[in-house]
C-alpha cells in the first residue's frame, strides 16, 4: 500500500455545527459533509451529506438513472397494457 495523499480542504466540509447538505431536495443539517465529485475528474461539485452523496454514487452519477429512480418514487413507472396472455403493449 502506497503513501496516503493529503485530502484537500474545502469550505463547508468536515465536522461543523449547522452545516447543510447542498442537494436541492435535502436542506437538512448534517454533522459531517462530504465532497461530491464525479469519479476520475477531480472536479468538485459541492458538499453533501453522506446519504445524498452515497445515493448519487450508487446511481453511478447518471442523470437518467436518477430520473428513473424519481419516476419510481413518484409512481410513474412503466405499466404495461396486457393485450393478450403474455403479450404487453408499451404506453403510447
Amino acid at each position: 500500500m502506497g503513501p496516503r495523499r493529503a485530502r484537500p480542504s474545502f469550505p463547508g466540509t468536515g465536522r461543523r455545527a449547522g452545516a447543510r447538505c447542498q442537494a436541492p431536495a435535502n436542506r437538512l443539517r448534517a454533522s459531517v459533509l462530504h465532497v461530491d465529485h464525479p469519479r476520475g475528474t477531480g472536479r468538485v461539485r459541492g458538499v453533501m451529506c453522506i446519504n445524498c452523496n452515497s445515493g448519487l454514487g450508487q446511481l453511478r452519477d447518471d442523470p437518467e438513472a436518477v430520473d428513473r429512480a424519481a419516476d419510481h418514487l413518484e409512481g410513474n413507472v412503466w405499466k404495461p397494457t396486457l393485450v393478450a396472455p403474455g403479450v404487453c403493449r408499451p404506453p403510447s
